[in-house]
């Protein structure tokens, strides 16, 4: 250790400099003129839980993994587009001051824009080798226009929460699965290079929005933030049900009433690990939520996920 002290500028300044290393496009290192292949997992089995899902045969555990992977796609393009509103917002209280910072949210929000892209590409091509009948239940732009009428604290937790297990995601279980889609992993591959210094800049915000707020606007945003995560946990109850709903139709085979609830509560479980559960046991997200709350609001947020 030399002493020195990192400040925000310079951390600020660091994002830029990952931002410049790892820029890509869509079509030239993404997608590579390639297709998706129906033979090929799109999630592995440590994100879509596959071994809950106990009625299935193994080549419809492969249909499960692809209709999460679609899902996953689609919740990845709905997020994203409140936290590209919400650094645009909060770009503005550097205007006039840190200009490294403001050039950091820029990019942040630039790569967000291509990330919604990149999304919707790959909704198109998933369609295009997946049975009819798939739907996305939730409206991207209702959803966020519902969470950016929360306080920035409570937007800020989400937004690292969902930056944070998205890097999860990849390193522990996308990366390692060598019988992944090829095309997929290289999605979140992508994604995933420039999300490392999203989470960075998130954490900057988060904390220096906290550190103007009085003890009030802070459990405020705390109760917020519960909320969030509750509005989450509804559409990924809608969206397990309706994931459900299209396993079953596009099947070869009948099922029973038993093994239609059985299948629904599988989905909703790898739903629940995926966007709720790793993000919160994420060990820097519990650091910095330590760094920002006290005992009693982490209670409160700890009795609010042991109810979903």
């Amino acid at each position: 250790m030399d002493g020195h002290i990192t400040t925000a500028t310079e951390r600020y300044g660091r994002c830029i400099e990952s931002s410049k290393r790892v820029r890509w496009d869509i079509e030239e290192d993404v997608i590579r003129g390639r297709k998706f292949e129906t033979s090929e997992k799109f999630l592995p089995d440590g994100l879509s839980l596959i071994e809950e899902f106990e009625c299935l045969l193994p080549d419809e555990k492969i249909v499960v993994s692809q209709i999460q992977g679609r899902t996953y796609a689609n919740v990845f393009g709905l997020v994203e587009r409140f936290i590209n509103a919400k650094i645009l917002e909060l770009s503005r209280d550097h205007w006039l001051g840190d200009q490294v910072a403001l050039e950091a949210m820029i990019r942040f929000s630039d790569e967000e824009l291509k990330h919604q892209e990149l999304f919707r590409r790959i909704e198109r091509m998933t369609g295009e080798v997946m049975p009819e009948g798939y739907k996305f239940v939730p409206q991207p732009d209702e959803v966020a226009g519902a969470v950016l009428g929360m306080s920035d604290w409570a937007v800020l937790a989400l937004t690292l929460d969902i930056e944070l297990f998205t890097q999860l995601h990849y390193r522990e279980s996308i990366d390692p699965d060598v019988a992944l889609s090829p095309l997929f992993k290289d999605v979140f591959l992508f994604h995933w290079k420039e999300e490392s210094q999203h989470a960075i800049i998130d954490e900057l915000e988060w904390r220096r929005h906290d550190a103007q707020l009085t003890d009030d606007q802070r459990s405020k945003g705390v109760s917020e933030f519960i909320q969030l995560v509750a509005a989450v946990d509804g559409i990924l109850v809608a969206q397990a049900a309706e994931d459900a709903r299209y396993l079953v139709e596009i099947s070869k085979r009948p099922f029973s009433a038993e093994d239609n609830v059985d299948i629904e509560a599988a989905f909703l479980k790898a739903y629940r690990w995926q966007y709720i559960f790793s993000g919160a046991q994420h060990p820097h997200f519990a650091e910095v939520l330590g760094d920002l709350t006290t005992e009693d609001h982490r209670q409160e947020i700890g009795d609010a996920l042991a109810s979903f």
